[in-house]
């Protein structure tokens, strides 16, 4: 039960951040969700007290196959983290915020129009 309210808790709070509009907030949002993930994944092999995986040991050993789907599901869970992160520093410092906008972006805006003209005109002799 407990690991439920956990499960519904971070999946609340991930998807409240990723409907956000600044991307170091969706990063955190994907993050909690990558908690989700994992946390499912973890109580799916039972949360119960299981016997060492040891042969000769008394009790059921746990399974481990959804151990290592956790841990398949960190390791994409952080390339997600740094690879947002890493779109949220290039676009503060290009754009100065990280907030996702619409607005068109025209190719000729950021060039100086004389300068193409003296480039492109036949006069110039290239």
């Amino acid at each position: 039960m407990t690991a439920a309210i956990i499960v519904g808790l971070l999946a609340t709070g991930g998807t409240y951040l990723i409907l956000q509009r600044g991307i170091v907030r969706v990063a955190i949002g994907f993050t909690l969700l990558g908690h989700v993930a994992t946390t499912i994944l973890v109580t799916s092999g039972g949360v119960g007290r299981r016997g060492v995986p040891f042969i000769g040991e008394p009790g059921s050993p746990a399974d481990p196959l959804p151990q290592a789907f956790a841990l398949t599901a960190i390791v994409i869970s952080f390339g997600i983290t740094a690879f947002l992160l890493t779109l949220a520093f290039r676009g503060r410092d290009v754009l100065g915020h990280d907030d996702v906008e619409d607005h068109e972006v025209h190719d000729h805006d950021d060039l100086d129009v004389d300068t193409l003209e003296s480039t492109t005109s036949p006069e110039s002799g290239r």
